[in-house]
């Protein structure tokens, strides 16, 4: 490892990654530290007999061609090599409920997510066609989303300002269309007196246009993008946990590592948890009222999440996610659980193999999870890299929580148990010990209509060599993260000359 780099970065999800590679073609010596032993944070793989889970990117939107993570993709030089399935067509997610036997689904294309609604609801055909367009209106104000060069996250201030579930509601009177159209809301930890309504559409939006599950996993995009940043002359580290952060005279100088290593750079990115980094480098650097908005930023809820092992050939493949709720009039209050109501919705997806045949061999189901229920145990930590036992208490806890679980799966998949070899599991103490989230949160911090610019992190801080990057700058998911490392370098080398080589589809690196 060389002791000095133009740009040093701290984390490798997909956000510092992406940042990483523009540097690297554009002639600067970059170097990326990583605490674990993969790369690509919510990208990072695990193996349970001999099945591969993904850790957090399920599926992703907007690839087909000429779509805008195909574009970014494109861009990155990353799509020769990867493979991917396309979702069903007619329903990539399944909206379902109790005492419900109708499937409710989202369809890819708008005429078609139309068409397939309004077969469920024939009386909400102007609701469902009033919906698609105005997710449609709000994408369009968001000129990175559509690969402009502007504003990173909008330019009209009413749609910060309006909340998902009051516009929604607005569009029809029938309770159980709203809650099919709300339904997926656990992409993005819908709460129905604050998320936005921009929150809705970017996320629903990529998807609608295409979806997509990545063949034996996520890590397939990690590994081509740390092959790129090498041949372009960059460096990545694993089991370098970064552990100090050094700033003198208002500038980053260096970082120090667990194993003791010290890199200087001209220029840092953290695409860790902010809060984190203002505590490394030291709050006394920074303004006590900016310090203060960051540390009381509220997190989003995190996750339980049971990874299934099946039995061969006794599930078949869904080539579909679901979602289902307990109840279609809870739609939005999922979260607020009681210990005797969880889990009171689930979203459950299937990997996906190159060679897919009709049998499926894993299946995740995802739950919210409040991180005061594991809180007891938050001083311990446990990775690939950094094995700790938290007692058998927590693994009867796990136990516990994954039977419930797999009971409530039972009202779906009657047939399920039969299938299962063995259930692996994760709690918010695994999200929080791999990802790096702020106490296992799934979608970084929470965005407030009555507050809008509160959680607003800028990808430039007030230290000038400092940079942010990663979910926590406003969005999230695969093509959220990908648009944060956009900005950040955006804000190195110049948002105009950087958006138009992407809209160009530039692969050559070019020193300026």
């Amino acid at each position: 490892m060389k002791t000095h780099y133009d740009v040093v970065i701290i984390g490798s999800g997909m956000g510092g990654l992406v940042a990483a590679n523009i540097l690297a073609r554009e002639g600067r010596s970059v170097c990326i530290l990583e605490k674990n032993n993969q790369f690509g944070g919510n990208l990072q793989t695990f193996v349970r007999e001999r099945t591969i889970f993904d850790t957090g990117v399920h599926y992703i939107g907007g690839l087909s061609k000429g779509q805008n993570l195909y574009r970014y993709f494109e861009y990155l030089d990353i799509l020769e090599g990867l493979e991917f399935k396309q979702l069903n067509k007619n329903g990539f997610d399944i909206i379902t409920f109790d005492n419900d036997e109708m499937e409710y689904p989202h369809a890819q294309g708008y005429d078609n997510f139309t068409k397939q609604l309004v077969e469920k609801f024939p009386e909400e055909e102007a609701a469902i066609k009033s919906y698609c367009a105005k997710l449609q209106e709000i994408c369009q104000k968001f000129p990175l989303y559509n690969l402009e060069e502007g504003k990173p996250y909008g330019n009209d201030a009413e749609i910060f300002q309006q909340s998902a579930k009051n516009y929604i509601d607005s569009v029809t009177t029938n309770e159980k269309l709203r809650a099919v159209l709300a339904g997926s809301n656990l992409l993005y930890a819908g709460d129905p007196d604050k998320t936005p309504v921009y929150v809705h559409a970017l996320s629903c939006n990529s998807y609608i246009e295409s979806a997509y599950r990545c063949a034996d996993g996520g890590s397939q995009i990690t590994k081509l993008l740390i092959r790129r940043l090498k041949e372009n002359g960059g460096d990545a580290f694993k089991h370098q946990e970064v552990v100090g952060i050094e700033c003198v005279d208002k500038q980053i100088v260096s970082v120090k590592t667990k194993n003791g290593d010290v890199i200087s750079g001209d220029l840092f990115i953290s695409n860790i948890e902010p809060k984190h980094t203002l505590k490394m480098v030291g709050e006394e650097h920074f303004r006590k009222s900016y310090n203060t908005r960051i540390q009381h930023l509220e997190s989003t809820i995190s996750a339980f999440s049971i990874h299934i092992v099946l039995k061969p050939k006794t599930f078949k493949y869904l080539n579909k996610n679901y979602y289902h709720f307990k109840d279609h009039r809870k739609i939005w209050n999922a979260h607020e659980y009681s210990e005797e109501s969880w889990p009171e919705t689930y979203m459950l997806s299937m990997g996906v193999r190159k060679n897919q045949g009709d049998w499926g061999d894993q299946l995740t189901a995802i739950t919210d999870m409040r991180y005061e229920e594991v809180a007891q145990l938050q001083n311990t930590f446990n990775t690939v890299a950094n094995k700790n036992e938290r007692g058998q208490t927590y693994k009867q806890f796990k136990a516990h929580k994954a039977e419930l679980f797999v009971q409530e799966l039972e009202k779906k998949f009657p047939n399920i148990r039969a299938c299962i070899q063995n259930i692996h599991t994760s709690t918010p103490l695994s999200y929080r010990d791999y990802i790096g989230c702020n106490k296992g949160s799934m979608y970084g911090y929470v965005k407030d209509v009555n507050d809008p610019l509160k959680a607003f992190i800028s990808a430039r801080t007030k230290i000038p060599n400092l940079y942010f990057t990663g979910q926590s700058l406003n969005m999230h998911g695969i093509l959220g993260v990908t648009i944060s490392g956009v900005v950040t370098c955006s804000e190195i080398l110049g948002g105009e000359y950087l958006i138009n080589k992407i809209a160009k589809g530039d692969i050559k690196a070019e020193t300026i």
